[in-house]
């Protein structure tokens, strides 16, 4: 056979290698293409879980309650502060909570009685500030509820006995019983002298609840990283400060470092605007 013959046959088989070649050249872009679009679509979903978890716990802060109402005697910057203690304390303690959070029920337990004594001894004032994240992660309006249940309580001079037992009754974090405002009522039948008309009045109404919001949107402006926050003239002491884990016995430490050579508060008195508890 002549190399005549065999020419079609090679240009034949050289047209389908071609063809072949260019098949899985085209197979190798469609699966590039495909591989490109997921990873696309699995960072554009990491960015959306990202978002949320950003958000997660930050409220809505266009409130239907209407204007913030500030309860009776609050402090610091925008009224935000519920302070327990004397004005001229030479140290203050911020702490930043959430009745629903379970770390800050935990943080009162270990460090109630070391507070009220720093506090009732003038060494400290202690401004308390609300939040409502637990809210925001899991649903529901417990910290919400308690919240301005607490600044119910705050205008009538027992904000501090009504948040000490708020957290001793706290419910599981994924519990929102204190989300019912009977709830909270029934706990301010144990505080002496609270469970009052006008204190019943202001829970069921939400007096606060803007109030509350504007507090824990100024929570989240302010870049902390969960609740309970705990500052020291400013700065954090919890979990630890600087190599130091917080403890009774240190955190007195600190407080005497942070007052030495300052008077103590003024024993006995009430914060400004403030009724005696």
């Amino acid at each position: 056979m002549s190399d005549k013959n065999h020419e079609p046959k090679r240009a034949a088989r050289d047209r389908l290698v071609q063809q072949r070649e260019l098949d899985r050249a085209r197979e190798r872009r469609r699966r590039t293409l495909i591989v490109a679009t997921a990873v696309v679509g699995v960072l554009a979903l990491a960015a959306v879980i990202g978002l949320i978890a950003a958000n997660a716990g930050k409220n809505d802060t266009d409130s239907e309650a209407g204007p913030a109402v500030t309860p009776s005697g609050a402090t610091g910057k925008d009224g935000l502060a519920l302070q327990v203690g004397a004005d001229d304390a030479p140290s203050t303690l911020t702490i930043w909570e959430d009745f629903r959070c379970p770390v800050c029920a935990q943080f009162e337990e270990a460090f109630r009685g070391t507070i009220a004594e720093l506090a009732d001894s003038g060494q400290i004032k202690v401004e308390y500030h609300l939040a409502t994240i637990i809210d925001g992660n899991l649903g529901g309006s417990g910290s919400l509820r308690a919240a301005n249940a607490a600044a119910c309580a705050q205008d009538v001079g027992k904000f501090a006995p009504y948040h000490d037992v708020l957290y001793r009754n706290q419910p599981p974090e994924t519990d929102d019983a204190f989300g019912e405002n009977s709830k909270l009522i029934e706990l301010a039948g144990t505080v002496d002298g609270l469970d009052t008309p006008a204190f019943r009045s202001c829970v069921e109404d939400g007096t606060h609840d803007s109030w509350v919001e504007k507090s824990n949107t100024a929570f989240g402006e302010g870049g902390f990283q969960g609740t309970p926050t705990a500052l020291l003239n400013g700065e954090s002491i919890f979990p630890k400060k600087g190599d130091e884990e917080i403890s009774v016995a240190n955190l007195k430490k600190w407080v005497a470092q942070a007052n030495k050579g300052k008077e103590p508060g003024t024993v006995g008195a009430t914060p400004s605007g403030s009724e005696p508890s």
